[in-house]
């Protein structure tokens, strides 16, 4: 069953494979209100798109199912999903629980 804290798990577990390749000072904070994009945000285009494959692959391996978070339908909404983590745990939530009800 999904849950909001499954989902902040996987993310956090993705967000420690990518730390594990950065020095202390460039790592990835763990934070709700962590900027994803913008002058605040700690992580690159690279480690954005790193963090976003991380996830899926890990939503896929927790409950046998394939999402893509980042896609037009994302890109398109008025309050982008991306703005910081929690905006990013909320999308990827309503993902998952939209996936299972196929």
């Amino acid at each position: 069953m999904v849950t909001k804290n499954k989902i902040d798990h996987i993310i956090t577990e993705a967000i420690a494979e990518i730390n594990s390749n950065l020095p202390k000072d460039k790592q990835f904070l763990i934070s709700k209100e962590t900027p994803l994009f913008g002058e605040n945000a700690n992580i690159d285009s690279l480690g954005f798109v790193n963090l976003l494959v991380n996830i899926e692959y890990n939503i896929e391996d927790e409950f046998n199912l394939s999402i893509t978070i980042a896609d037009e339908h994302a890109m398109s909404q008025k309050n982008s999903p991306f703005k910081t983590l929690g905006t990013l745990s909320e999308y990827v939530l309503g993902l998952v629980i939209a996936g299972q009800k196929k």
